[in-house]
């Protein structure tokens, strides 16, 4: 039986800027068909690794490939796989949604039926149909982000390289941006996102990527972070009837508690332990000390806390980023 070859390949792939360090050895593998969360924080490479999976950057040293492609020696045939979407892209004034989805149509090489077919799919599809004959310098920014992602998957590309694409969306825009990474993924599209809400990249990937200092740190699924990062500790919800500020004191003289946050009436707080037999003598050691507990569950950890939490485990080497060039 042969083996699936992966849509995207990087192996040892370096970048820098100006003699400053901006990707340095990322290598990793994209199976075909999966939906993939890159993450770091600002300036940690995200951006310049993604414009070299696009053929807009080229790197000093390694290789990457799509679909088995070389990017450096064959980026023409990786530019028809691959939809690209900046975290930002222009506006034209007196350009309405339908000229500029039609411009583009034109560049991809449809013409005549068949690009009017292409654009009112790509339209219907992401929601644009209404606003046809809208200025796209007068949209609002979500409707700007839906005119950007039809743009990207105009030319039906099989990948998808997304920059930040929910940012600054209300909550109906990034739910319906969800909507539309759902139904790309079950027609077989694979998708790579950056992002900094990791709650929602939780909720649409199958792996999560986290690259720090411009190194990769973390592959795998949101429940491998989970499993890797608990050493065994427990995650707890906590509530009171009435102020929160016994049990905060309860729990600052007791070992093995740390506290992660609060809000009224709430704690949330990780004990040592996570084994039940040891949670059962804690409530009824807290409920006996006088806590009024109203509810004591179990949570996951949330994925901002694990993605900090990794970073902590990362030696810091004095990385400074390109900045301009590489603001991921």
């Amino acid at each position: 039986m042969s083996e699936v070859r992966p849509m995207v390949e990087l192996r040892g792939v370096r970048k820098s800027f100006d003699g400053v360090d901006a990707v340095r050895g990322v290598s990793f593998e994209i199976p075909a068909g999966q939906v993939v969360g890159f993450i770091g924080a600002n300036g940690a490479g995200k951006t310049t690794t993604m414009r070299m999976m696009a053929t807009l950057e080229i790197a000093d040293e390694g290789e990457i490939r799509v679909d088995g492609w070389d990017v450096r020696e064959h980026p023409g045939e990786v530019r028809r796989l691959v939809g690209w979407m900046p975290d930002s892209f222009g506006t034209y004034a007196h350009v309405s949604v339908f000229d500029y989805l039609d411009f583009y149509a034109r560049a991809c090489g449809y013409r005549r039926e068949e690009r009017r077919r292409r654009v009112a799919e790509v339209m219907e599809f992401a929601d644009l149909t209404s606003l046809a004959d809208r200025p796209m310098n007068g949209l609002s920014k979500g409707m700007a982000q839906r005119l950007c992602f039809g743009r990207t998957i105009l030319h039906d590309p099989r990948l998808l390289i997304l920059d930040e694409p929910a940012a600054g969306l209300d909550p109906k825009a990034r739910l319906e941006f969800k909507n539309l990474v759902r139904l790309l993924k079950d027609r077989g599209l694979t998708i790579f996102i950056s992002s900094h809400i990791l709650s929602e990249l939780g909720e649409m990937c199958d792996a999560l990527l986290f690259i720090d200092q411009g190194r990769v740190v973390h592959h795998g699924t949101a429940e491998s972070l989970q499993e890797t990062q608990g050493d065994g500790a427990c995650l707890l919800e906590i509530l009171v009837d009435g102020s929160e500020q016994p049990l905060l004191q309860w729990l600052s003289q007791q070992p093995g508690w740390r506290v992660l946050g609060q809000s009224q009436g709430a704690v949330r707080a990780e004990h040592a332990s996570a084994l039940r037999s040891d949670l059962v003598v804690v409530l009824r050691r807290m409920v006996q000390d006088g806590i009024r507990v109203s509810e004591f569950r179990r949570q996951e950890r949330r994925l901002e806390e694990l993605f900090v939490d990794v970073l902590k485990n990362q030696p810091r080497e004095g990385h400074t980023s390109a900045q301009g060039r590489n603001n991921g």
